[in-house]
């Protein structure tokens, strides 16, 4: 029997209906469309503004798309890995919750949190599960409500973030298509830098944490960007040489939506033109766990089988990585 990798083989995803401008921000903050677009390459994002909505509702959408793209129910699927770090709840689990209103009822899951590095990472796991030879369907969530934990009068983080969500469905493939190599890291001194100060063990909420705004993302722009330049670049050329891979062997990199810069300086440190980018912060800005999925969900039609991709992303921790991967059908 050929060795067993772990494929791609359903993508879908989704994007609240409300549209958060740059205009829109010009009356909430001191900011205007030319300073932003100059400095992250975002137009606009989505915002999940429905009262009594929350992470796991982006996710059911997502994922009953995706289940009827494939033609399955949500009764096969074994596992569920759902990376977020905006759950709907402390406890239980997003993908508990998600589970539950899918009717997955032969399923065990949980949630994986790494910032916007969760869902490479959560690709990882589910690959190592299905070549194991433990389970044949795992769904892997990338997806955040992300304006719950953003101080719209902060335009040091207002102005990046939206909310959204994709999913992908990975199963055992035997012509050596799927996951072929990954490069993952963390780095926890980096957690000074990006992080929600309060909420957790070390801070629990009280009234000084919430009159503190504390429960806010805090970011140290300058710095984050330095280490994800470095660090998405280098982990991008680093799997691509471990794989004897070229630019021209490349047929497109899935870069983690965080700021066009970011994405422009991995791209020209791997040799790739524009062409083969894929790029949605301008209209979806950075959703975090959502960023990956979306793309391939945004770009599922123009895949082919056996296309090589390298999926990159850097979030707060620090917590970067790059994943190979070989495209398992043509897209749709």
């Amino acid at each position: 029997m050929n060795k067993i990798t772990a494929a791609i083989t359903a993508v879908n995803g989704y994007v609240p209906p409300t549209v958060l401008s740059n205009k829109d921000l010009e009356k909430l903050v001191d900011t205007n469309d030319e300073w932003i677009m100059t400095r992250t390459g975002i137009k606009e994002r989505r915002i999940l503004n429905e009262p009594g909505l929350a992470t796991s509702d982006m996710a059911v959408e997502a994922v009953n798309g995706l289940l009827k793209k494939r033609g399955i129910g949500a009764e096969e699927i074994d596992l569920i890995i759902f990376a977020t770090v905006t759950s709907d709840m402390i406890f239980p689990s997003a993908a508990c919750i998600l589970a539950d209103k899918i009717g997955a009822k032969n399923a065990f899951g949980y949630d994986l949190a790494a910032a916007c590095s969760g869902f490479l990472f959560s690709i990882e796991t589910a690959s190592n599960f299905i070549c194991a030879g433990k389970y044949k369907k795992v769904l892997v969530v990338g997806g955040d409500k992300m304006s719950s934990i953003i101080d719209y009068t902060d335009r040091n983080t207002c102005i990046i973030f939206g909310d959204g969500c994709g999913a992908v469905l990975l199963e055992p493939n035997y012509e050596g298509l799927g996951v072929i190599d990954s490069v993952l890291k963390i780095d926890g001194s980096g957690r000074h830098f990006l992080h929600q100060k309060a909420g957790g063990s070390l801070k629990p909420p009280s009234h000084e944490t919430i009159d503190a705004k504390e429960h806010f993302v805090y970011q140290d722009g300058k710095t984050v960007f330095k280490f994800a330049v470095t660090g998405m670049a280098d982990v991008s050329a680093q799997i691509m040489e471990r794989n004897n891979l070229s630019s021209e062997d490349i047929a497109w990199l899935v870069p983690h939506q965080a700021n066009l810069r970011i994405i422009d300086a991995t791209a020209e440190r791997m040799g790739l033109g524009k062409e083969k980018v894929m790029i949605n912060i301008d209209h979806f800005g950075n959703t975090t766990n959502g960023t990956l999925p979306l793309c391939l969900w945004e770009w599922e039609n123009k895949l082919k089988k056996g296309d090589n991709l390298v999926l990159a992303a850097f979030g707060g921790g620090f917590t970067w990585g790059a994943i190979y991967l070989k495209w398992a059908y043509d897209g749709i």
